[in-house]
């Protein structure tokens, strides 16, 4: 019986803080038989430090909350202007592992990234996706019970001034851009699409139920 393909919930814009409250919660009572997510999010301005991540990462936050949460992964920002994709998935269905799901949402991005006659490229000292030694999309995942939450984060067409005020994934001044600076055409919506489009092609499903 082959999977069903995963529902995708476009949830607008919603506080962090919640979204994670509720991801962590879906992941922690699903069953067997419950289908696989893909929730879509744009959150306001907030700093996450993940696992791994060192305050003196945070150079200078200011007005911007910050947020210790239970991802893999060091510092990073999310404001408006960015799609952030969250994949609540049982691995196994897919024959998956955590790196094999890293480097899936990786070349996902790089798909999206080459329709728009752009060169993107994943790094092994540190995960993302990268234009010229500039960062565009972020990542960092939690499994557990052999399901994943947390995610990807892709820049469209945001305010980068609060990266400044962080070393991005614990990098000194590791450079970070958006879709809109490498000349896509591209809004969050249709970013949005687009990127789902990739990751589910990669999941080998090729239609989902939209909602919320």
């Amino acid at each position: 019986m082959s999977t069903p393909p995963p529902r995708v919930r476009q949830l607008g814009q919603a506080d962090y803080t919640p979204t994670w409250e509720a991801m962590r919660a879906f992941t922690e009572r699903r069953g067997e038989a419950d289908r696989d997510q893909l929730w879509l999010v744009e959150h306001p301005p907030v700093f996450t430090l993940g696992l791994a991540g060192r305050r003196e990462h945070l150079l200078d936050p200011g007005n911007i909350p910050v947020v210790a949460t239970d991802r893999g992964g060091q510092v990073t920002y999310h404001g408006p202007g960015q799609v952030v994709l969250y994949p609540l998935l049982q691995l196994r269905r897919y024959g998956l592992g955590v790196r094999r799901l890293v480097t899936l949402l990786e070349q996902s991005v790089v798909d999206l990234l080459a329709a728009q006659g752009i060169d993107g490229a994943a790094r092994a000292d540190a995960p993302g996706v990268y234009v010229d030694g500039a960062k565009v999309a972020a990542l960092g995942l939690r499994i557990r019970r052999g399901c994943s939450y947390h995610g990807l984060a892709l820049n469209v067409a945001m305010d980068l001034e609060p990266f400044q005020r962080i070393n991005p994934c614990g990098h000194p001044g590791m450079a970070v851009t958006d879709l809109r600076t490498l000349g896509a055409n591209l809004d969050c919506q249709q970013a949005a699409d687009a990127l789902t489009g990739h990751v589910l092609e990669r999941l080998g499903t090729r239609q989902a139920i939209s909602g919320t």
